[in-house]
C-alpha cells in the first residue's frame, strides 16, 4: 500500500511539472512607446531615421518595409513563430507596437514570453544606430 501512494505520489509530481514546463510561458505583450531618440546628430531627418531602424531590424533578421511616412512594419520568422510588429517614427522618438503573431499563443494581452525578448532587443539595436548617426 505504501508503494501505491509512493508511486501514485511521484506520478503527480510528474505530471504537474510536465504540465509547468511543456506549457510555453506567457507574458503581457511588450510595446516600446515614444522612445526617446539619442543621437549625436543634430538635424536628424526622416531618411536617418527610417535607416537606422531597417538596418537595426535586418541585423536581428527582421524583416523591415516602409508602410507610408513615419512607419516601418517589421515581420519576423522564427521556425514555427511569426511576429509582425508597427514602428511610428518621427524625428524625436519612435514606438514599436505588436500587430499580429502566428504560433505565439497571443490571447488579446498575453503572448508567449520569447515575443518580449525580441522587442527589447529589436529596441536597443535601433538605439545603437541612432547612436551612430
Amino acid at each position: 500500500m505504501k508503494t501505491i501512494k509512493k508511486l501514485s505520489g511521484g506520478v503527480l509530481i510528474g505530471l504537474l511539472a510536465l504540465i509547468l514546463t511543456g506549457c510555453p510561458h506567457q507574458t503581457a505583450v511588450y510595446n516600446v512607446n515614444n522612445a526617446a531618440i539619442a543621437s549625436n546628430k543634430e538635424d536628424l531627418t526622416l531618411k536617418d531615421m527610417r535607416a537606422a531602424i531597417i538596418r537595426a531590424g535586418s541585423s536581428l533578421g527582421w524583416q523591415m518595409e516602409d508602410a507610408g511616412p513615419g512607419k516601418i512594419e517589421g515581420t519576423l520568422h522564427l521556425r514555427s513563430h511569426v511576429a509582425k510588429i508597427d514602428i511610428p517614427y518621427s524625428t524625436s522618438n519612435y514606438s514599436i507596437h505588436y500587430k499580429d503573431s502566428t504560433n505565439l499563443n497571443y490571447d488579446g494581452v498575453n503572448i508567449h514570453s520569447n515575443y518580449n525578448g525580441w522587442i527589447q532587443r529589436l529596441d536597443r539595436s535601433i538605439q545603437v544606430q541612432l547612436k551612430t548617426l
